[in-house]
């Protein structure tokens, strides 16, 4: 590490690397359950608080202008499909969408009812009380579909926000088409709840919620912080873990502090030791493997929590293919263009004779709906004009639909140290590579063609017609990526056990995100506070 001033030690129960959305479920439950010192370390700067978001949107909305001012670091740009840059207290959740649909339970058993993948060491059934727990914490509203479609134990803490006039008349012809659709749950306040507004639509819902109703991470740390349960370093960036001399067990974890009004890219800080009983990375699924790659020694030289070899393979995400239906119905864009109809009617079991999952959302849409200056032929509309031609143009709608599926990830989809980039203190960046397996990549063009034609069909059920589609094909993005510590019972074929506790360090944890087998064809992030509330069970016992 390199020299500084002085140096600082900081001795606590738990320390949490990390404080996205999995590291806030974590904190709340232990602080609930222990009375243990808990420690949470940042890398990033403070959010901007709720009261300063009413003028961080209009500046969004009149400038194009980012609502979350030094949300990361410079000086950490890396190679490959990064989905956020994001680094600050409460991480990429700051600014999510608030989509928050379970996983099925056919994810968790693929390997044994499909021949392909892996099965999980947990069940459907097992995360279950976890996913109701989760939804209580955040605050979801929502509905649930048919159960043979959508199991679940007990009812949504609030209940669903309601449709808007567009989306009654798109679940109509939906249900012409053959497909039952209901409204897609959300962590957005349906009725106030848990000290928090009901959502009054203001329909910025990503980047930004002025009001409070979608819930945030920093919603948690507040209160933890008011009530003296926690401690958050900000600006710390842990640069490797430390392990025993004598054992197996993490003995401190060693971080720089940046100094106020100090850069990220300066180098320059005061270097940090927090010592532990049990440490929790969750630090999200590029940053977790990274930190435990970097924390390689002599007795660890591929790194941490690496006897498997395993450590920042098989990174999961799912692709998605999308297109744009006009449709012989009056609509009128902008209620509430972040809510969607949901489906889970083909998540159950595969598309066809090949191996095809797959989620459906439909959104209203404003594409080629929009007031225009000039006509078709590029002749200027000017004053009434203009009104007339709006008009005229929305006596038909727009619905946009889009299905995520099911991509089995291979053993080479990877993060990996780069040297040729480093960070202000010498240490190697992440280096992101996604690959589907063999199975997954030979499907590719049925997956994307099969969708398209059930696209194009239920354009036809309502006597529309295909506007545009958009699959990103030949891209190496994935989205709601995960992986890169996945759980299993087998030391040799895995990094953590069903808890997220590593199987080489018992007092190490990773959580969330990187703990995942695979990463489904919904939303990811309720199954990432699930996972991590359940984590924090075995923290707590």
């Amino acid at each position: 590490m390199r020299s500084a001033t002085k140096r600082l030690v900081i001795e606590c129960d738990v320390c949490i690397i990390g404080s996205g959305i999995s590291a806030a479920m974590v904190a709340q439950k232990l602080a609930r359950r222990t009375r243990g010192k808990i420690v949470v370390v940042e890398a990033g700067d403070e959010a901007p608080p709720l009261a300063k978001r009413y003028a961080l949107r209009e500046r969004f909305k009149a400038y194009g202008e980012s609502p979350w001012p030094n949300d990361h670091l410079d000086g950490y740009e890396i190679e490959g499909p990064l989905q956020s840059r994001s680094m600050q207290v409460g991480g990429l959740a700051m600014h999510w969408g608030g989509v928050t649909p379970r996983w099925s339970p056919e994810d968790f058993r693929s390997r044994s009812l499909f021949g392909v993948g892996t099965d999980w060491p947990i069940s459907y059934d097992e995360l279950d009380p976890y996913y109701q727990e989760a939804e209580e914490i955040i605050g979801v509203a929502g509905e649930q579909g048919p159960p043979a479609m959508d199991p679940r134990g007990k009812p949504f803490p609030m209940p669903a926000l309601p449709l808007t006039y567009n989306l009654g008349l798109l679940k109509e012809w939906t249900t012409q088409a053959g497909i039952v659709m209901w409204s897609q749950p959300a962590a957005k306040n349906s009725r106030p709840y848990d000290g928090r507004s009901e959502c009054c639509r203001n329909d910025t819902c990503s980047p930004i919620c002025p009001t409070g109703a979608k819930y945030s991470p920093d919603v948690t740390w507040d209160r933890l912080r008011k009530a003296n349960r926690i401690t958050l370093y900000p600006r710390t960036i842990v640069r490797r873990l430390v392990l025993a001399e004598q054992s197996s067990r993490i003995v401190a974890a060693e971080a720089m502090q940046r100094g106020a009004g100090t850069g990220s890219g300066s180098g320059a800080g005061t270097a940090v030791e927090f010592r532990a009983k049990q440490f929790v990375v969750a630090a999200g699924y590029a940053w977790s493997a990274h930190l435990l790659l970097l924390s390689r020694s002599s007795r660890a030289p591929d790194g941490l929590a690496n006897r498997s070899g395993t450590v920042g393979k098989y990174l999961a995400g799912h692709r998605s293919q999308q297109a744009y239906l006009a449709l012989p119905m009056r609509l009128y864009p902008g209620m509430s263009a972040h809510h969607s109809l949901l489906s889970k009617q083909f998540m159950r079991a595969p598309e066809g004779e090949k191996y095809l999952r797959h989620d459906l959302r439909v959104w209203e849409s404003s594409v080629g709906r929009e007031p225009r200056l000039r006509d078709d032929a590029g002749r200027p509309l000017l004053g009434d004009a203009i009104m007339k031609d709006w008009r005229e143009r929305t006596k038909t709608g727009v619905a946009r639909v889009r299905s995520y599926y099911d991509v089995i990830p291979d053993r080479s989809s990877e993060l990996t140290l780069d040297a040729t980039r480093k960070n202000a203190w010498g240490d190697p960046l992440p280096k992101l590579a996604f690959r589907d397996a063999p199975e997954s990549a030979a499907l590719r063009g049925y997956s994307n063609e099969t969708l398209r034609t059930l696209f194009a069909k239920m354009a036809r059920a309502g006597g529309g017609t295909v506007l545009t589609g958009a699959s990103g094909e030949g891209s190496a993005w994935q989205d709601h990526p995960a992986g890169g510590c996945r759980m299993g019972t087998d030391p040799t074929t895995s990094v953590v056990d069903s808890w997220g506790r590593t199987h080489d360090h018992d007092n190490l944890f990773v959580v969330g995100a990187p703990t995942c087998v695979s990463a489904s064809c919904a939303n990811a992030t309720l199954t990432f506070c699930a996972l991590a509330l359940r984590s924090a069970e075995e923290m707590a016992r």
